[in-house]
């Protein structure tokens, strides 16, 4: 694989990380609140959808991009249950992806 296209395949990972994390953050701490203390399901019906889409999108690119950046088991399950901890995927990007971009 040549440089250019596993850096434009790291960077798209790094963007769907990016939106994952915030779109889950922006449910749990702004919507989540909304929706049961002030009865406005408006913010979770309007990101609930394409919080599941990034969140399918980010562990299809992780799966894809695991022989890649020669990941290990251990290293794969780190990315993976990142994006089931709020903060998790930018901590994810910090610790594997500093050096891109």
């Amino acid at each position: 694989m040549d440089t250019n296209n596993k850096d434009n395949t790291i960077s798209l990972f790094k963007i769907i990380s990016f939106l994952e994390g915030t779109s889950y953050i922006l449910l749990l701490f702004v919507g989540v609140p909304l929706k049961y203390l002030a009865g406005n399901a408006m913010l979770v019906k309007g990101l609930g959808m394409p919080h599941g889409m990034l969140f399918l999108a980010y562990v299809v690119m992780a799966l894809w991009i695991r022989s890649r950046m020669k990941w290990d088991i251990g290293a794969t399950l780190m990315v993976l249950v990142a994006s089931l901890l709020p903060f998790g995927t930018f901590y994810i990007n910090k610790k594997y992806f500093q050096s891109y971009f």
